[in-house]
């Protein structure tokens, strides 16, 4: 990327404007993180804005860190001192707990994550007797409506005005009682972090005159991916002032299903009539002809701004198109190809990523790649902090830091067992709802042997004595890690998860999260900025916010070939990539051919051909397995719509194509095949 000298004159110009609100139309690998960090460094060295008024907003933890630490290089220690650089959650964290005698909440408020929030609804709906409690579709889409409702700052008491369905006007009911549930465990899920700053700003003029004060300049990153609640609350954070820049592609938004909406860009115009708008047009990560076919696709989409991506890396090699027989033939074909590119051309794995519509298309690629033995990393797997350990741990330390959080009450009290069946769990909820208490302060009262048998009332008492002592302990220690590995395992929890293990695999896959936990918690501590950051509960609550953050897993650095979905894909680039199943109904998606969303697929191609610097290969398929059947399938609309000049339709010989002597081709294969031995020897 452009050093801090030679930033392009593009570039150079986003840097230095600061009249007013800008706007950066950044195409694919055009350098943004560049200008936005330099930019940073120009307000606080150039403009002397401190940097505890500048305030910059990314959408993920990685992104962020990569921010800071690029921010870090440009600016001394003094300089940076008290900049915000997060992302749009962390911001939103940070905003509650100083704010919070403006709001519903109190001071150790927990962040309850999907899991938790479908447990809750499922409650509700089973007290309710809401037919459709079992079902996991039903509950998910209960979810996303209510995640809908809030994102678009549409209270519980407005929802019944737009309902348009029977199924509707159920989820608006539930979306009350979810609502009040939440303030019941004092407790936020993850939308909350948004749209309660947000209604906050929005209702009390006091607070947002404060804000607006704090924050002198903003800088948000892809832009494109915000949702209404986020829109406003940039709108409200910089007043009529718009000191801000907002960086974004309307061509990479591919997140409709997560409340994204591309048109803000739009809206940006309309609500500040006096907006800059600056392009980078230059890219810096692929050759002319990759990004050719970008452009030809995506032209097909209407566009608020135009724009036209290019490149010095000259024309590169041509894009190749492989027509398979079916979904086996087109893995094989896939691995094969990877393996003797890598041979031919000396290459490493990782320097090779496949991507795909959906998640189910990698199962037959990887049994080729395990056949072949070639080493590959799935990103999108099982995240780190989904596993059950690590909740099971994470809701032991939820329930010290909250005492009122019932949701890691629930998953933990007969985590080991305790003997504390349903009925108990009932009857204990039932005392809990009648006494106004926490379900864990209703463990601890006396009065529940009325209530339950002695034997039973004793275990209770003894698992809130436990817990008790262990919080007391936990938040006056300035070295908590030790007593949590003393508590889970004086708890029997240890043990718990030895006799659970199905293989001694198991076992030790198990115990070594555990530890990993261990010292995220003590890392977190270490590199806390100030003493009020290292106590146990600021630590715990930024595990949990980290958790639902880490969709996207940080990977380690190691020579894999890289498999991934086109969503997972972005703001990723790979020397080599492959773009699978290119037909009809799987990219573009068949739901999306159905709801006529087609702008939104096109952009998923948009962003996967831009992943790739030199090489790029779509494969797609004559015949696809589904539920146990062969279909007939059609090759994908976006084939047509790329610059036919520039591809290689692999089995359509092109009279143009230069011959290979296959002589010579073993010669070179078997060259670095001895090359390769001879190294790994």
């Amino acid at each position: 990327m452009s050093s801090a000298s030679q930033l392009n004159d593009k570039q150079l110009e986003a840097m230095k404007y600061t009249q007013g609100p800008l706007l950066v139309l950044a195409g694919a690998g055009s350098g943004k993180t560049s200008v936005i960090t330099r930019k940073i460094a120009y307000l606080v060295q150039q403009c002397r804005i401190p940097a505890h008024r500048i305030t910059a907003m990314t959408f993920t933890n990685k992104a962020a860190r990569e921010m800071k630490e690029r921010v870090g290089k440009l600016l001394n220690r003094e300089e940076a001192k008290g900049l915000s650089v997060s992302t749009f959650h962390t911001f939103g964290l940070n905003l509650l707990r100083l704010e919070l005698k403006h709001l519903p909440l109190k001071n150790n408020f927990s962040i309850l994550d999907a899991d938790d929030c479908k447990r809750i609804l499922m409650d509700l709906m089973h007290q309710d007797n809401l037919s459709g409690a079992e079902s996991k579709e039903l509950i998910a889409k209960a979810m996303k409506r209510i995640s809908d409702w809030k994102n678009d700052l549409i209270v519980p008491e407005q929802a019944h005005s737009v309902c348009e369905t029977e199924e509707d006007v159920k989820f608006a009911h539930l979306y009350q009682l979810y609502e009040r549930n939440l303030r019941a465990y004092n407790a936020v899920d993850f939308d909350d972090l948004i749209v309660m700053p947000t209604r906050l700003l929005q209702d009390n003029a006091e607070v947002r005159d404060k804000w607006q004060n704090r924050v002198r300049y903003l800088l948000v990153d892809e832009y494109q991916d915000t949702n209404t609640a986020q829109y406003i609350l940039v709108k409200l954070l910089v007043g009529v002032m718009g000191q801000f820049t907002a960086v974004g592609d309307d061509d990479q938004s591919i997140y409709a299903w997560r409340g994204a909406k591309p048109e803000n860009m739009g809206l940006l115009k309309e609500d500040f009539p006096n907006l800059n708008v600056i392009k980078l047009e230059q890219n810096y990560r692929s050759t002319s002809r990759i990004l050719k076919a970008a452009n030809h696709v995506i032209d097909n989409n209407p566009h608020i701004f135009e724009k036209k991506l290019w490149s010095d890396k000259g024309h590169g090699e041509v894009i190749r198109v492989i027509t398979c027989r079916n979904d086996d033939d087109e893995a094989e074909r896939v691995a094969k190809d990877i393996m003797t590119h890598k041979l031919m051309n000396g290459k490493s794995w990782k320097d090779y990523a496949v991507l795909y519509r959906g998640n189910f298309q990698a199962r037959v690629l990887e049994t080729q790649l395990r056949q072949m033995q070639i080493p590959y990393k799935l990103s999108g797997g099982t995240s780190f902090f989904a596993r059950s350990e690590i909740k099971d741990i994470m809701s032991y330390l939820r329930l010290i830091i909250n005492p009122e959080d019932d949701s890691a009450f629930l998953r933990i009290i007969n985590t080991p067992k305790r003997s504390i069946g349903p009925v108990t769990l009932e009857k204990l909820g039932l005392f809990a709802q009648e006494n106004h208490l926490s379900l864990l302060a209703a463990a601890g009262d006396q009065r529940l042997t009325m209530v339950v048998s002695k034997k039973i009332s004793s275990h209770l008492f003894e698992f809130s004595d436990f817990m008790g002592r262990y919080t007391r302990e936990l938040l006056e220690d300035d070295q908590p890690v030790p007593l949590i590995r003393q508590m889970m395992v004086e708890n029997g929890y240890i043990d718990y998860t030895r006799e659970q293990a199905a293989t001694p695999a198991q076992e030790k896959t198990k115990l070594d999260n555990i530890e990993t936990l261990y010292t995220s918690i003590q890392n977190l501590i270490n590199r806390a900025e100030n003493v009020d950051e290292q106590n146990i509960e600021s630590v715990i609550r930024k595990m949990v916010l980290l958790d639902l953050l880490e969709q996207q897993q940080e990977e380690e650095d190691t020579d894999k070939v890289n498999l991934l979905t086109l969503h997972a894909a972005k703001g990723l680039e790979f020397p080599y990539v492959y773009i699978m199943g290119l037909e009809e109904e799987l990219l573009p998606h068949k739901n999306s051919i159905a709801a006529e969303t087609i702008e939104e697929e096109r952009r998923l191609m948009y962003v996967g051909i831009t992943r790739a610097r030199q090489g790029l290969t779509l494969t797609l398929a004559e015949q696809r397995k589904a539920g146990g059947q062969m279909r007939q399938m059609t090759a994908s609309r976006f084939l047509d719509e790329l610059p036919q000049d520039e591809l290689d339709w692999l089995g359509r010989k092109k009279k143009s194509q230069v011959k290979v002597d296959p002589k010579e081709q073993a010669k070179v294969y078997l060259e670095n095949l001895r090359a390769m031995l001879k190294h790994k020897n």
